[in-house]
């Protein structure tokens, strides 16, 4: 899970200004991308993530402190947020994936059926999807089928399609928020910037944690050389990242039935606190695999339990003030069938009775 996010509609992202020079072009010089109506409201580093998704995030905070990225010819940071018109500076060892970041994209049979069977909440202003593992919710590199690609199957009367809000990690089920239009989805992402929600995820963990309920503070940042792909706790530069965690059931010592809640939204958060822990989530090739002897452990499990060949971690339920109206949207997203046989083997309930979390406070 990570920080909220809006994203661009079915426009030209390719688009350059007017004193753009066309020189500079061809010859892969510096080019000044013009930032489009749906990107209105976006943080830079999100929307580099997508228009330049090979740029490494290490590169893009030393071309920012360099002065080699800028907006208006200002300088900005990772969180500048965009307005749509501001033209964003990008110097020439950037520009060869701009606007191209949906070529991977390949349209298949089912696309629309497959994006409305995921729709369990619509309010007409806000939509919410239950989104099956193995999709990742943008494009990228090598990406050929996402959650923004099929949006367009959802789009309202005027064709335009919905916005995403927040994300989950490709191999996360679960809850995932859109919001049909531009201001909507400004309002959500505040929510989500200012915490103000509650995300709750279910997740199978093996071992069991030691305690029945705690609070995991790990700061958190993107490893670089062996562990470029990868997230890691660094006390001294890590971003504060704070995980709490109930024990719902337990399988002995040897696994849980855990809920977290992530109170920050770092990238792979829940699975770097739960190894950091002690109890990695089963399934995690990423992170499970600090103990080589307890990993063949789950590994036996795995295979002899016939658990889900997958990563047990499900965006249960999300609680959020509505951006437009009095009150709540809650939405919960029930287990997909092959996690419903993995809490089985284990004799678990899919359920939980009352909210472990009802009285901390957010």
């Amino acid at each position: 899970m990570s920080d909220d996010d809006q994203f661009a509609d079915d426009q030209d992202v390719d688009d350059v200004s007017p004193d753009e020079n066309p020189s500079d072009e061809k010859s892969g010089g510096v080019r000044q991308i013009v930032v489009e109506m749906g990107d209105d409201g976006q943080r830079l580093d999100r929307w580099l993530k997508k228009y330049a998704p090979d740029l490494p995030y290490a590169l893009v905070q030393k071309l920012m402190r360099k002065g080699q990225i800028r907006v208006d010819g200002g300088r900005v940071k990772t969180d500048t947020r965009l307005n749509a018109g501001q033209s964003v500076r990008l110097p020439p060892a950037t520009t060869a994936t701009v606007g191209k970041t949906d070529t991977w994209f390949r349209p298949h049979p089912g696309d629309a059926d497959l994006i409305r069977s995921m729709v369990i909440y619509d309010d007409g202003e806000v939509i919410a999807l239950n989104k099956p593992a193995g999709i990742a919710v943008q494009g990228g590199m090598k990406i050929a089928r996402h959650i923004d690609g099929l949006l367009e199957h959802l789009a309202d009367r005027d064709g335009v399609k919905p916005k995403l809000c927040h994300r989950l990690d490709r191999d996360t089920s679960g809850v995932l928020l859109l919001a049909r239009d531009r201001e909507t989805a400004k309002r959500l992402g505040r929510a989500f910037e200012g915490r103000n929600i509650r995300k709750y995820y279910w997740a199978l963990t093996a071992p069991a944690p030691q305690m029945n309920d705690g609070v995991i503070d790990a700061p958190l940042i993107k490893g670089d050389g062996p562990y470029k792909d990868m997230m890691i706790v660094d006390a001294e530069n890590g971003k504060f990242s704070r995980t709490e965690f109930q024990v719902i059931e337990r399988a002995g010592p040897a696994a849980a039935f855990v809920m977290f809640w992530p109170r920050t939204g770092r990238t792979h958060q829940i699975r770097v606190h739960a190894a950091e822990g002690g109890f990695p989530l089963i399934g995690d090739e990423k992170y499970g695999h600090a103990d080589l002897e307890k990993d063949d452990a789950r590994i036996n499990m795995i295979h002899d339990m016939n658990l889900a060949p997958r990563l047990h971690l499900h965006a249960w339920r999300i609680v959020v003030p509505h951006p437009t109206r009095k009150g709540m949207i809650e939405v919960t997203a029930p287990l997909a069938d092959d996690l419903k046989k993995s809490w089985k083997a284990f004799d678990f309930r899919p359920q939980i009775d009352q909210d472990p979390f009802a009285n901390v406070e957010i």
